[in-house]
Parts: structure tokens; C-alpha cells; sequence
């Protein structure tokens, strides 16, 4: 008679290692998102979109659940605009691009855990194109401009070095002048900023 030892016995469920998010220290990333623009001048707003898509670095420091941290970024900007008019039996073509921008941040976030809330702002830097063109001929201005950013996101991290993001940004870049073929005109630059992200914390 086999006895009660013999019985085969269940193995015990498996219950995976848990480990406490650490949000301190170095972390660098990429990121991809969506980009809408305008260029408000007095006759009117070019407004300008697209793909956009970069990097980022930064630091957190942890201190009980909340983060404070610095991060900065730069883009490749899709965001751009064309518009074609006959002016004296004349086709005009002109487009506007922001090309890049990128951004020095703080942060300041409060941890659940394994999932960050957190507010940024800081100074920003975009660059926006202008060009025309006509009887085959070409000619472009661009200008860099300094301003400001603000903005929030949700963090998760989901393995112990890596973390993915999800971003809003608003950066205004206040007045810039832009002169093509020796006319200037004067607006106002802002742009906001949708995006995903993922870092690798070291």
C-alpha cells in the first residue's frame, strides 16, 4: 500500500521577484511623437505639423516619493507648411519649417511606486525655416530663437534600468523675425509637443 509520502506533490505556485523602483541617478533615452506649430504674425497664424523625433539625458533625485530631477532634449522636427500663389502670371511657392529644437529642464515628480507623475519647464530653443521660391530660383532664411517650456507626463517604470514615457510640452518661443528676399516679417513661435518615450536608467 503506497503511503501518504508517495503522493505526488504540487509544485508551488511561482511568484516573481518584486523589486523596488529606484528613480535616482542617470537615465538617458529616445523618444517620438507629434508636433503643431504656428507662426502668428499680424496678417495672420501659419500653422505647421508633422513627425517629430530625438533624445534625452538626465538626472532624478529621489527623496522618499517624490523626484526632482534635470533632463535635457534635442529634436528633429517635421513640423512644416506649404502654400503655392500666382502673383503677376508668377507661381510662388512658400514653406515654413520648424527644423529642430531642443530643451534644458527640471522636473519634479511624485512616485507610486513603480509609476511617476511629474511636472517640467525651463528655456527652450527652436529653429524655424523660411524659404520661396519662383522661376526656379530659391531663397531661405532660418533663425534660432530662445524661449521658454512647460509642460507634464506620466513615467513607468517596468523593469529595474527601464522606464517609458508618455509627454506634453508647450514651448514659446516669442517673437522671431524671419527675412526672406529682403522682406522681414515678425511673429510669435509656439509649438506643442506630444510624445513616447523610453530610458535606461544606469
Amino acid at each position: 500500500m503506497a503511503s501518504a509520502a508517495d503522493l505526488p506533490r504540487k509544485a508551488a505556485p511561482y511568484a516573481p521577484a518584486y523589486y523596488a523602483p529606484v528613480w535616482s541617478g542617470f537615465y538617458a533615452g529616445v523618444n517620438a511623437g507629434y508636433g503643431w506649430a504656428s507662426y502668428d504674425t499680424a496678417t495672420g497664424s501659419d500653422k505647421m505639423k508633422g513627425f517629430i523625433g530625438g533624445g534625452q539625458l538626465g538626472y532624478n533625485w529621489q527623496i522618499s516619493s517624490f523626484v526632482l530631477g534635470v533632463e535635457g532634449d534635442f529634436q528633429y522636427s517635421g513640423q512644416k507648411r506649404s502654400e503655392t500663389a500666382v502673383i503677376g502670371g508668377v507661381t510662388i511657392t512658400g514653406d515654413e519649417k520648424v527644423q529642430w529644437f531642443g530643451t534644458a529642464r527640471g522636473r519634479v515628480g511624485y512616485a507610486f511606486d513603480s509609476v511617476m507623475i511629474y511636472a517640467t519647464g525651463g528655456a527652450a530653443w527652436s529653429n524655424l525655416k523660411a524659404s520661396a521660391s519662383a522661376l526656379g530660383l530659391t531663397v531661405s532664411t532660418d533663425t534660432t530663437k530662445m524661449g521658454w517650456t512647460a509642460g507634464g507626463g506620466v513615467e513607468w517604470m517596468f523593469l529595474p534600468r527601464w522606464s517609458v514615457k508618455a509627454e506634453y510640452l508647450y514651448i514659446d518661443s516669442g517673437s522671431t523675425d524671419l527675412t526672406v528676399a529682403g522682406v522681414t516679417v515678425s511673429g510669435k513661435l509656439k509649438d506643442q509637443i506630444a510624445r513616447l518615450g523610453v530610458n535606461y536608467h544606469f
